[in-house]
């Protein structure tokens, strides 16, 4: 049996990969994860709501990113999903088209992350070493991310990220850590000089589940389903840039 319609009739977006419990969406930059006070069209509110609840989005994106975007049919979908990205099982590959090219063809950079705001230029978030000893501290939360050259004409690269962690804004903060802030960000120091598209994408996830459900026949016992969702996004313009300027080419 299908699975019930995901969204509100035409307001569907694409999806990347599906079944009755999951779904992995390709959001679109500019459309916000959640509704706010001055927002009002969201992936959430295109959502059709269900008998039993739901759907729920597992995680965020920035309104600004693109890509995939992971949905719970089921609350105990979004459970098992959760438990996965909180014990940091998932995988997470950003690409990234930046300014300039990187020192080095590929590295790891942890730092801690943190929220500031002042009244001239609203919130950003600011980057600082991080300790040898704790995964957070009163500086910020730890943030984890692993990049690679995967593309460069020598004014521009693309970049391939794997975000360890899921802080906010972490792949635009490193990238800028980098000295290669992500064309279209100006929060971070890049210029947009081609327009005022971040050009960030969430190219592909992969999340293990392990679902637990009572089984109707043997009610004192339970039933495990292990499967692996997988899902990539495209964008023209980064594959475009990938075919023309690929390392080793």
């Amino acid at each position: 049996m299908a699975p019930p319609p995901l969204f509100h009739a035409g307001m569907a977006l694409p999806i990347l990969w599906e079944d009755r419990h999951f779904a992995v969406i390709n959001k679109p930059a500019g459309l916000a994860a959640h509704p706010g006070p001055q927002t009002k069209d969201s992936v959430e509110t295109r959502l059709t709501s269900q008998k039993r609840g739901g759907p729920w989005l597992v995680h965020r994106l920035d309104t600004d990113t693109a890509g995939c975007l992971l949905v719970a049919r089921r609350k105990s979908a979004l459970i098992a999903a959760q438990q996965a990205f909180a014990e940091h099982r998932t995988i997470k590959r950003y690409w990234a088209l930046v300014e300039g090219q990187p020192a080095e063809r590929e590295g790891t950079l942890a730092t801690l992350l943190r929220r500031v705001s002042s009244a001239r230029q609203g919130w950003k978030m600011i980057s600082e070493p991080a300790p040898d000893t704790t995964a957070s501290s009163n500086h910020g939360s730890l943030a984890r991310t692993s990049w690679r050259v995967l593309a460069s004409d020598g004014t521009s690269s693309l970049l391939e990220l794997t975000l360890h962690t899921g802080k906010t804004h972490q792949a635009r903060v490193h990238c800028a850590m980098l000295s290669t802030p992500i064309i279209g960000d100006r929060l971070y120091g890049g210029s947009g000089r081609t327009t005022d598209r971040l050009h960030l994408l969430a190219r592909s996830l992969e999340v293990p589940i392990r679902m637990v459900a009572a089984d109707p026949g043997r009610a004192a016992e339970q039933e495990a389903r292990s499967f692996l969702i997988t899902a990539t996004a495209e964008d023209a313009k980064l594959e475009q840039f990938l075919q023309s300027h690929a390392i080793g080419s």
